[in-house]
């Protein structure tokens, strides 16, 4: 074994990607990221919302690690090409309404009756099923209907548009857990399965802990939320006109938050008494205005203050914390790509002690 391996757990997954846009393509990455032998099948001619998204650098990140086939679908000998590929591999990416693949002769039936072990996960925004299956929608819409999206807005004003990243690349994040579960039951089985993933689906279930919270009544009632009217969880604007953001939630780290910010008059112990807050806002808004967000991180950053700056994407990548870690790089044409997550190291018991009875 390479000593390349434990970065690439899934080198023996072999997955034909139909190409799409957003979330599928993502979820194909995510795989070829960790190893897995990804071919995808692309269109002969782009589509035009990739050629808008794309740019004029002629570089597409998602197609990162993959071998890409173009074939044309609406003839005999494009799906009969599919399918030979399809025979060979462990799973399947396609991310198109109900009922296209099926109309193209590559729905699960025919996969299945050419390889049985195939897992075919199957991408979208509302699911294979009920009654907004075959309707067009997009991120910002799927968020919207699982009630998270309400929780981006402060009582009376319009929630806000969040980065695509929240519904998109949470659902291909859900195919991919999706895929790898089927695999390990189909290489012990024999049997293939249908992977449904509706991102609709999987931002609802990361919701859950968004649901302990409401409850509890911390969130999404009637009296003030730590999570939209506390002093000590939000974000605020510096003397420069840039932002800083503070989740010090729990008292030893609010604590900590006074000590730093020199607020020795405000009791730690009352961090919960929401009577307090309003008051606490405003001495924590002038106070962050008071400074340039430099300041701020020179004094909070790196410490148990629950505190960070709020970076553009080019700050993000020359970030001391990115930088160490080898988060970002960035192409000769300046298109910037993250690194593949979560990782991976061996197990090394060298040299430990045996722990056997």
């Amino acid at each position: 074994m390479s000593e390349q391996a434990p970065q690439n757990p899934l080198h023996t997954l072999r997955v034909i990607e139909f190409e799409g846009i957003g979330p599928g393509p993502l979820a194909g990455l995510m795989l070829a990221s960790l190893g897995a032998q990804v071919t995808v099948i692309s269109r002969p001619v782009p589509q035009q919302i990739m050629r808008e998204f794309g740019g004029d650098h002629g570089e597409n990140p998602l197609r990162r690690n993959k071998q890409v086939i173009p074939l044309d679908l609406k003839t005999a000998a494009g799906v009969t090409r599919a399918l030979e590929l399809i025979a060979g591999a462990d799973a399947l990416i396609e991310a198109n309404r109900p009922g296209v693949m099926e109309r193209l002769g590559l729905g699960p039936a025919e996969c299945a009756a050419r390889n049985p072990r195939l897992v075919y996960g199957r991408m979208t925004g509302w699911g294979q099923t009920g009654p907004l299956s075959q309707s067009a929608g997009h991120d910002l819409n799927y968020l919207a209907l699982t009630g998270l999206l309400s929780l981006s807005a402060r009582p009376g004003e319009a929630p806000i548009v969040p980065p695509t990243v929240m519904g998109d690349a949470t659902g291909a994040l859900g195919l991919c857990f999706g895929i790898v579960s089927a695999v390990l039951d189909a290489r012990a089985t024999g049997r293939g399965r249908v992977v449904d993933a509706a991102i609709v689906d999987v931002v609802a279930m990361l919701g859950t802990i968004v649901q302990l919270a409401r409850s509890s009544g911390q969130i999404d009632g009637a009296r003030p939320s730590p999570f939209h009217d506390s002093p000590f969880y939000d974000s605020y604007v510096c003397a420069d006109g840039r932002f800083i953001t503070i989740g010090a939630l729990e008292n030893q780290f609010y604590t900590l938050l006074l000590a730093k910010l020199g607020l020795s008059d405000v009791d730690p112990a009352s961090q919960y008494d929401r009577t307090e807050w309003p008051g606490l806002k405003r001495r924590f808004t002038d106070l962050f205005a008071s400074r340039a967000r430099d300041h701020w991180c020179d004094l909070l950053e790196g410490t148990d203050a629950c505190f960070a700056p709020v970076l553009s994407i080019a700050e993000a990548v020359g970030h001391p914390h990115a930088k160490a870690r080898g988060i970002y790089t960035e192409t000769s044409s300046g298109l910037i790509e993250a690194a593949p997550a979560p990782r991976f190291s061996d197990l090394d018991l060298t040299d430990k002690p045996d722990h056997r009875q």
